[in-house]
């Protein structure tokens, strides 16, 4: 039976990546911080396991590999992250380091330390959430989120490569979705100005994507044209038109 690994699990694409693995026969390691939502999950399917976690906290990141290296482990969803909006001067300075402790650095300490052991035995996939704002060159009124997930696309675009170049049998990718309607907006205090797709929808296509070896995922027309389009236009005007975005979808109180 293969063995996969889900962070962020106990909502929106990292659930839905449970239940589609599930289906595909996968044995699953559920990682998250609320252990009621993660057990009421692994009710539902056939081969789960929990490990209660806050990635946020350095510790608890080599915690979670201790728990799972004797393991092979055919796919690891490094998927734990969330967003924040509002003007920089006026965010929250402590959920904005909490931000950048999740998105980046645990991130990067768990996919380096799965990508090390995937590499000794030439097999596994890494699959690093990141998100179509990483793609952009700036993000006014979320630019700490825009900022992490910018770095979440360049470690892996840059990995892969890397991968490439020395015939390594190991996948890196990275998911690069727009709106998703899942409680990521609920958290980021936003509303989404574009029409979002579902999380059965990115769930599906990604793994499809991940199945023929592509590196940037980006499971939605609009944001794909979006996102094209944003290499030919000069950065300063990109960053206009997403500022005219963040905007349309701030909460106004």
């Amino acid at each position: 039976m293969k063995y996969a690994i889900i962070t962020g699990a106990s909502s929106g694409i990292g659930q839905e990546f449970a239940r589609q693995l599930d289906q595909q026969g996968y044995e699953l390691l559920l990682v998250a911080r609320r252990k009621e939502r993660l057990l009421k999950l692994k009710d539902e399917l056939k081969h789960a396991y929990v490990f209660v976690a806050d990635l946020s906290k350095e510790e608890q990141c080599y915690q979670l590999f201790d728990f799972v290296k004797d393991k092979d482990i055919d796919l690891f969803i490094n998927n734990a992250g969330f967003g924040d909006c509002g003007e920089f001067v006026e965010t929250d300075l402590e959920k904005e380091k909490q931000m950048i402790q999740l998105n980046i650095k645990a991130l990067h300490i768990l996919m380096k330390l799965f990508l090390q052991k995937m590499v000794k035995k030439d097999h596994g996939r890494i699959l690093n959430v990141a998100s179509s704002a990483g793609l952009m060159p700036g993000g006014p009124y979320m630019a700490t989120y825009y900022a992490t997930k910018s770095y979440v696309t360049s470690l892996t675009r840059g990995v892969a490569r890397e991968l490439k170049e020395k015939k390594s049998h190991v996948y890196v990718g990275c998911l690069c979705p727009g709106p998703v309607h899942t409680e990521f907006n609920e958290v980021a205090q936003v509303e989404f100005a574009l029409k979002g797709i579902t999380p059965q929808y990115c769930v599906s296509y990604t793994l499809k994507m991940m199945n023929k070896g592509k590196v940037t995922i980006v499971p939605s027309l609009l944001m794909k044209t979006a996102t094209t389009a944003a290499k030919f236009v000069p950065a300063a005007l990109c960053v206009v038109f997403v500022a005219h975005q963040q905007k349309k979808k701030m909460y106004h109180e």
